[in-house]
């Protein structure tokens, strides 16, 4: 079982707590709970070539300004079902084996981050990515959208828009376009171009042209 990059944990996490990560990755290995990872997989990834087309329609432009933007004009996380919010239902729509109590908060499960590989057994060590972060929309044309309209697109849980990832390297990308940030996994980077160009084309967002040769570099690597 693999139990990736704790060490690097440990100035956020106390080594109590990377204690317990390992005794359930060897508690779970002793009951015979299957080694392979959970996999992160939204909706709605197109093939290669319905990408392709996809990206040659979107508009390009000169990046616009983040003047005005905050956040809170992107409300999240709503209340999809129930109880559970939009960042538990990714949870529980990602993970493997995923229990949750009766606030449907994640109390235990297995999440696997394909930007960096790394799979992790405690929700608080996943966030949620917005793959077209909510600053990178705003400066794209989402300033001009309605409240409402910006809070479906930060809660859209029908395109490839949200995803279970590794906190830091989340916390890394902020809101950086393909242009100078991709996920470290380089193999993930196919299917996250696939995964962008889907979202502005979806949301008729800009782009500009230094993420758009960035996003044709990594989509040329997809073999479908």
């Amino acid at each position: 079982m693999r139990m990736t990059r704790l060490s690097a944990r440990f100035p956020r996490a106390t080594r109590h707590t990377a204690a317990v990560v390992l005794a359930i990755a060897a508690s779970a290995s002793l009951l015979g709970v299957s080694a392979q990872p959970a996999s992160a997989t939204p909706p709605g990834i197109p093939s290669k070539a319905t990408a392709q087309s996809q990206l040659n329609a979107l508009t390009v432009a000169t990046q616009g300004s983040t003047t005005g933007y905050s956040r809170d004009l992107f409300p999240h996380w709503i209340t999809i079902s129930g109880s559970c919010n939009t960042r538990e239902q990714v949870l529980k729509r990602d993970g493997t084996s995923v229990v949750v109590d009766s606030s449907c908060a994640a109390t235990s499960g297995r999440w696997y981050s394909p930007y960096d590989g790394a799979t992790w057994y405690a929700a608080s060590d996943v966030d949620i990515d917005h793959v077209v972060p909510l600053a990178e929309a705003w400066r794209s044309g989402a300033n001009s959208w309605t409240t409402s309209r910006r809070q479906s697109f930060a809660n859209d849980l029908t395109r490839p828009q949200l995803i279970a990832v590794t906190d830091n390297v989340n916390q890394a990308k902020g809101d950086q376009d393909p242009s100078t940030w991709q996920p470290p996994l380089s193999s993930y980077r196919c299917t996250y171009s696939k995964m962008w160009i889907t979202v502005k084309y979806s949301w008729g967002l800009r782009l500009q042209s230094s993420e758009k040769s960035a996003l044709q570099s990594m989509l040329n690597t997809c073999s479908s």
